[in-house]
């Protein structure tokens, strides 16, 4: 005990501010990592990799194998190159992260506030009738290649064509609608799933159908906003940056959209919002 407490009065006594500063900043790197990692399959990647390794340190440090001591080295030396490999789709998506961290809204203010109105009264009627829908909105990052999986519209945004669009049974209800440069780019566009399938909610796990999972997949590989309206229950939900604010008024969702679309908010805005949604959310009657 004494050497223990000899040692932490060295450590302390070099401790200074430099000392102290790039504490934090390994600290902040950390914490970046894993709330970047937390709810995608590399947190259960990293978890796995982490418990693999201290096992078998453990076992190395506590039965003094060389073989075993050596085999590990050699596996530490290829960690290093599997980890990007490992981690593609998450690095991918923290870099495409950061090239956007500024983006310039290509859509005047009132035409924006327009769209939103016109997207928002749809909506309402959906929620009301619980028809299913999935509305992108184009950002900085081109959906290109997701509106060529589509019907080519080419249309101004109104809510008369977008209940057309939804109806069920009609030819381009299947799909997704994006929204991009101030029109109605495509209809019954596909899009990429997200790998989750389920969601911590106010009404405990939520279970995604494919409809969330398609708004969730395109917001994590750009930086589009997805409102969707559930077909079961009626409740609109909006996700950016693949997360999600669930069971939201029609003016909530007017509010997120504007707020989304017309001005930068960084990632960590978004995240913090949507925290505070979970907790503030309560059972709505439709």
């Amino acid at each position: 005990m004494d050497e223990l407490l000899a040692q932490i009065s060295l450590i302390l006594a070099r401790l200074d501010w430099i000392s102290l500063v790039d504490i934090l900043l390994v600290t902040l790197v950390f914490f970046l990592v894993l709330s970047w990692l937390q709810g995608t399959r590399g947190m259960a990647i990293l978890r796995g990799v982490l418990f693999t390794i201290l096992a078998v340190a453990l076992l190395v440090r506590v039965l003094e194998f060389p073989a075993l001591n050596l085999l590990l080295r050699g596996i530490f030396s290829a960690l290093m190159v599997a980890i990007p490999v490992i981690f593609a789709p998450e690095l991918r998506q923290a870099l495409e992260r950061l090239g956007r961290w500024v983006s310039v809204p290509t859509t005047r203010q009132s035409e924006i506030e327009s769209i939103v109105d016109a997207v928002v009264q749809a909506v309402t009627d959906m929620s009301r009738e619980r028809i299913g829908a999935l509305i992108v909105f184009e950002r900085s990052v081109s959906l290109g290649e997701h509106i060529r999986t589509g019907v080519l519209l080419d249309a101004l945004v109104s809510r008369e064509l977008i209940l057309q669009i939804f109806y069920p049974n009609t030819p381009l209800h299947d799909g997704a609608v994006i929204i991009g440069r101030g029109r109605i780019q495509a209809a019954a566009c596909v899009l990429p799933l997200t790998d989750r399938l389920e969601l911590p909610s106010a009404h405990g796990t939520q279970r995604l159908g494919l409809r969330h999972r398609a708004a969730l997949g395109i917001t994590e590989v750009s930086d589009a906003v997805a409102l969707v309206v559930s077909e079961e229950t009626g409740r609109i939900s909006l996700m950016r940056d693949g997360h999600m604010i669930p069971d939201l008024t029609p003016q909530q969702a007017r509010e997120l959209l504007l707020a989304n679309l017309t001005a930068t908010q960084p990632r960590f805005w978004f995240v913090a919002r949507s925290a505070l949604r979970r907790q503030q959310a309560h059972p709505q009657e439709r």
